[in-house]
């Protein structure tokens, strides 16, 4: 009994993982910004951004990922009031994928 039990339980593990793991749009998005962002960002689930004044990707939260135009202004040239942070541009595909990744990141958070 103890070992159907261990079984079951193994198996109700592994399967909660799935649900966790990155496709590969999300891969793709987080290769990207992790190019180009993590040298100020901290672009994962965890851990210190290394430049103080920019925001852990994790924190950007639903106003800004589920903005409708948060995609279209990541192809058009992203920019911000920091001086330091340079204007990215990105392809359509490559925007999905970032802001793919960056809700999933968000979303992980809310489950915790």
């Amino acid at each position: 009994m103890m070992k159907i039990f261990c079984l079951v339980l193994l198996m109700m593990c592994s399967l909660s993982r799935t649900g966790y793991t990155l496709d590969s749009e999300q891969k793709r998005g987080k290769a990207l910004l992790t190019d180009l962002c993590a040298r100020c960002h901290a672009v994962g689930e965890t851990g210190q951004s290394p430049h103080a004044d920019a925001p852990p990707f994790r924190t950007f939260g639903d106003s800004k990922l589920y903005d409708n135009d948060f995609g279209q202004r990541l192809q058009d040239g992203l920019t911000t009031i920091h001086p330091d942070m340079p204007t990215f541009r990105f392809s359509r595909t490559d925007a999905e994928a970032a802001v793919n990744y960056l809700k999933f990141i968000q979303e992980r958070k809310k489950s915790k």
